[in-house]
């Protein structure tokens, strides 16, 4: 037994969060995203049999993935830039609006009750496996990029999105600049790149509004991240991202947008059935 839990449980979720951080770094490289679209779902399940109380475990699973990934992304954007593939001027544009939403949805995750981040998660995680499972290159809502008030906008709900559902935001960024004709590589490392400064502020964010639930957190947790779950996920998902980066610019990615974009729709349908379950 290991904090009231019996040990072979916890052989199967380590052997479950191994897994899950190989397919996050390789995502993170591939797509430009951090992987939390993978990362919570799985730490959702595994604080939960640790007994994380119900009312905060969907907070401490968004902070916790938004830590994991900041190295993921680090990793993955610097794979990136050494391509010459990341459009930096777009990333400066978004940085600070991206951060703002950031600070608003580490807000509303201190003081929300769990089931609107997990509305927030359905809806996000819902769009995006729609975009990657029905939408087409044709897809366009202009022929560049809007101006400096149209992506501040776009940078601050990227950021907000990002919060709420514990990703770095990549994939929805992935989606804005391809609708708007950039070129997928390069959008991919350009979302890479938006990823860094989100997820180092959400993981900050989400240590300081989790502190007041502190008592309820397990061991070794700082507010709503928990170290345990950084230690073990962190370290293998940021070695795979650079080996994402390099398929993500010889191989094309259409299976695996098809993949990700049916784990997105059975996480969400999950989520959908623990809220009608504890109605």
């Amino acid at each position: 037994m290991y904090f009231g839990v019996p040990l072979h449980e916890l052989g199967w979720l380590f052997l479950l969060i191994l897994g899950g951080s190989m397919v996050t770094g390789l995502l993170a490289g591939l797509f430009g995203i951090g992987g939390g679209g993978i990362i919570v779902p799985i730490l959702y399940e595994v604080f939960g049999v640790l007994g994380v109380p119900a009312d905060v475990r969907l907070q401490l699973c968004v902070g916790t993935s938004i830590l994991i990934i900041v190295p993921t992304n680090i990793r993955s954007f610097l794979a990136h830039r050494r391509r010459g593939a990341v459009l930096m001027d777009v990333v400066r544009v978004w940085a600070v609006p991206a951060v703002l939403g950031v600070a608003v949805g580490a807000i509303i995750a201190a003081f929300a009750p769990a089931t609107v981040l997990k509305i927030a998660f359905i809806v996000i995680a819902g769009t995006i496996s729609a975009k990657l499972l029905f939408g087409r290159d044709s897809w366009r809502l202009g022929a560049g990029l809007p101006g400096r008030i149209g992506m501040g906008i776009y940078g601050f709900i990227v950021g907000l999105a990002a919060s709420l559902m514990g990703i770095s935001g990549g994939s929805l960024s992935n989606m804005i600049l391809t609708l708007y004709g950039t070129p997928i590589h390069r959008a991919v490392a350009t979302s890479a790149g938006l990823g860094v400064p989100i997820t180092i502020a959400g993981a900050l964010g989400y240590m300081v509004a989790g502190l007041p639930h502190q008592a309820e957190m397990p061991p070794l947790s700082i507010g709503f991240v928990s170290f345990i779950g950084v230690a073990v996920m962190a370290p293998i998902s940021s070695f795979i991202a650079p080996y994402g980066a390099r398929l993500a610019h010889h191989l094309p990615s259409r299976s695996l947008e098809i993949g990700f974009g049916i784990f997105l729709m059975l996480v969400s349908a999950r989520f959908v059935a623990s809220m009608i379950w504890s109605t």
